[in-house]
């Protein structure tokens, strides 16, 4: 059970307003995350915009980007975007549901050529350790450029906050 109230647009009309926008984005879904941010609605306002740009609004590699999701929701414990990301998000991409299976312990896996393996190690060096070493990042810029470079970077850390956050309100996934 969450460890604060789930609100609605029932909670006020400045809350209301955010759920709106949440809505219209979502195709009427209000993920049980946002109704927990929306015990700080502008909070919720701006995570709902930030999300958005960094999934939707990047050149970065759609294949990558579930692969890369799903990877720090592995990292961090976070069943809750691991299976809403296999579920909805990694066949239309373009992940196989044999590299899904893998990403537990994809270096044994052998599905991964190089620029994939570049981008899963620097996803466990910023998820695990934080500080990427040299080579690791080294290995990841021979696949990509500044810009790519960049939106992954982000791409990682923005889904170790919502892992985080998530595993510390105890946010459950909806039933449905």
């Amino acid at each position: 059970m969450a460890r604060v109230p789930l609100l609605d647009e029932n909670a006020g009309a400045d809350v209301a307003a955010v759920v709106a926008k949440i809505r219209g984005g979502r195709g009427g879904r209000l993920l049980n995350l946002y109704r927990a941010l929306l015990n700080s609605p502008g909070l919720a306002s701006a995570w709902f915009d930030f999300n958005n740009a960094v999934r939707f609004e990047t050149r970065f590699n759609e294949r990558l980007r579930e692969l890369v999701i799903m990877r720090v929701a592995v990292l961090n414990g976070a069943d809750y975007v691991f299976r809403i990301h296999q579920s909805r998000y990694a066949e239309p991409a373009g992940v196989a549901r044999a590299e899904v299976e893998a990403l537990r312990d994809w270096r044994k896996s052998g599905l991964f050529g190089p620029a994939d393996a570049a981008v899963l190690a620097y996803v466990d060096a910023m998820t695990r350790d934080v500080e990427v070493p040299d080579e690791v990042f080294g290995n990841m810029r021979a696949h990509f450029n500044e810009r790519a470079a960049v939106e992954l970077t982000v791409l990682v850390a923005a889904y170790n906050m919502h892992t985080r956050v998530l595993r510390a309100l105890d946010i459950e996934p909806e039933n449905a």
